[in-house]
């Protein structure tokens, strides 16, 4: 196994996965919900009333924080994320993610963020289930070179 040592950012990743337990920590404290990004953009789909405005704001947040951190970080520290695939590989990947979120009732961070932090069983299957589907999958794309 190789390992991309210019794309391997051990403390990038460590600081986000802090960020995101602490946000999801906040959330489920404050608001008593789930911090899953599906769940919160479906349940704009269709939107109940009382319950929109902060959807709306979390996502507007979530689109937003980009253009923030390139506002605030210098332009030598960003680095353009490189992804070796179509734009049709793309959407079809989006695809196929939306879908498995609406079967396995929620997201990566719905379940392997906040449902394994509550020990939920059906996280800890749905995690794994997701996970190990990932691993095929790039095993098949980079060892087998099928596509």
């Amino acid at each position: 196994m190789n390992i991309d040592w210019t794309h391997f950012t051990p403390m990038a990743s460590l600081t986000g996965g802090i960020i995101l337990g602490i946000g999801s920590a906040i959330f489920i404290l404050f608001n008593g919900r789930i911090l899953g990004i599906s769940g919160i953009l479906g349940g704009l789909l269709p939107p109940k009333v009382g319950d929109t405005t902060w959807r709306l704001a979390f996502l507007l947040g979530l689109f937003a924080a980009p253009t923030v951190f390139h506002a605030v970080v210098p332009a030598e520290y960003i680095t353009a994320p490189r992804i070796d695939a179509t734009d049709m590989m793309v959407v079809i990947a989006g695809l196929l993610v939306g879908i498995g979120t609406r079967y396995a009732s929620g997201c990566t961070s719905g379940h392997g963020v906040c449902g394994l932090s509550r020990l939920s069983p059906r996280s800890l299957v749905a995690t794994v289930s997701f996970m190990s589907a990932g691993f095929a999958m790039v095993y098949v794309m980079r060892h087998l070179a099928i596509v």
